[in-house]
């Protein structure tokens, strides 16, 4: 007998439930297997509450056999799925690339599914068409955990009003479909939003009084977040891959009105993109306790104001960090940049609560010398100042930074100033 079978018989002594515990944490292929050990285990895995196809398993299936063969893809969750007896709380699929003509399988699964008291589904589709999410999806009601990838997301608009305790929700390469108004769905549960790659988010309207965590990168529309409710949202990133036509309804967006209906976040993460509409956000005080902002240039006259200006609007501010790159418009801008930044009013304030800052990324331009002077100069309670040099850098200029960084005045007499290698 095999190490493995001897575990397995050992297993077998332990209660239904911890067994059950044991064999949900093997690779599904193995939770089969279980069924030649014995009488007494071979139906065994027909009971398990968790279902998984993860990424390996499923690639290897659909290379050896195809969709349809008779070990394919296909065939071996229809074995697996409609075999089992009790409830499914979880169901992980990774549908693997396929030339697929329709996705009528799939949507037998979901229907079986939704009658399991399913809570945690994750769709993960590589398949070469977008996956429609039928109608069973939304009466999943007692869902805690939802995480879609490549999918049209189309509730049925007169009966789905929202899943009541669903937790997180996850969404990658998703279209919201804008065929029709579909009104405010409400998740009163959700603590956690994420959404990559998204296309038509405008669409998608939500009512979420307990969110804590948000997350937009890349997506082309992030009109949906005037009407989130935010009264607890605690971090917010927002990254944007957006080309200049959609600048003209980002600018319709009422940002400081967003901001105030966030009153406790505590980390703000953003990128240039988004950068260049915060100038409405000049009368805003929220706090922020945190801010980190990607991709800035900040000799770009495009991303420098709009920097100080989200300076100027978070008096509470204790952490900064910024991730510097380099434009072409820097290249052109870079004695307007440094004027600006040299003028007496660039920032007519003390950072009072600044305690720590963290520059990367830095190519040593005169621009961002002078940004560092200028937070040195305004920021009494610093306690630690971070620099690092861009990996491009070669060692002259990496010395310069150190050198200038060293000579500017200090608002506060116990900063420290520490220099990472790239």
């Amino acid at each position: 007998m095999t190490d493995t079978n001897k575990r397995l018989v050992t297993i077998g002594n332990l209660p239904e439930h911890l067994t059950s515990s044991v064999l949900e944490r093997l690779p599904i292929r193995d939770i089969v297997r279980t069924s030649i050990l014995s009488k007494k285990w071979r139906y065994k895995w027909t009971t398990i509450s968790a279902v998984v196809f993860d990424e390996q398993i499923s690639k290897t299936l659909a290379t050896r056999y195809g969709a349809f063969g008779r070990h394919g893809f296909i065939r071996v969750i229809n074995h697996v799925l409609f075999l089992q007896k009790g409830p499914i709380s979880k169901f992980y699929l990774c549908l693997p690339f396929l030339q697929l003509d329709s996705f009528q399988e799939v949507d037998h699964w979901i229907l079986f599914l939704s009658t399991k008291h399913l809570e945690d589904l994750t769709l993960d589709n590589y398949s070469n068409l977008r996956y429609q999410l039928p109608f069973c999806v939304f009466s999943c009601l007692e869902l805690r955990n939802l995480e879609l990838n490549n999918c049209i997301w189309k509730p049925p608009s007169q009966y789905f009003e929202g899943f009541l305790y669903l937790e997180s929700l996850i969404l990658n390469n998703i279209d919201f479909t804008t065929e029709v108004d579909r009104g405010m769905i409400n998740l009163p549960q959700l603590m956690r939003l994420v959404m990559h790659s998204c296309t038509n988010v405008y669409n998608l309207k939500i009512k979420a009084t307990k969110l804590r965590i948000l997350v937009v990168e890349n997506c082309s529309d992030v009109m949906f977040l005037e009407l989130l409710h935010g009264e607890s949202l605690a971090s917010v990133c927002i990254t944007l891959n957006t080309s200049a036509k959609d600048f003209v309804r980002l600018k319709r967006m009422n940002l400081a009105l967003m901001f105030d209906n966030m009153p406790k976040v505590q980390s703000f993460h953003i990128d240039g993109h988004l950068l260049r509409v915060l100038i409405s956000l000049a009368n805003n005080n929220s706090l922020k306790c945190m801010i980190e902002l990607q991709d800035i240039s900040l000799g770009d006259m495009h991303h420098l104001p709009g920097v100080l200006c989200l300076l100027r609007s978070s008096p509470n501010l204790e952490e900064l960090r910024i991730v510097n790159t380099q434009t072409k418009l820097e290249l052109i801008q870079v004695e307007t940049a440094s004027n600006h930044l040299e003028s007496p009013d660039c920032l007519d304030q003390t950072l009072d609560q600044l305690q720590t800052v963290e520059l990367s990324s830095l190519q040593g331009s005169r621009p961002q010398l002078l940004f560092i002077k200028l937070l040195l100069a305004h920021s009494p309670s610093l306690e630690k100042f971070v620099i690092q040099p861009s990996k491009t850098s070669d060692a002259y200029r990496r010395f310069n930074i150190v050198k200038d960084v060293m000579r500017f005045p200090r608002a506060s007499s116990k900063a420290e100033l520490i220099y990472l290698d790239p």
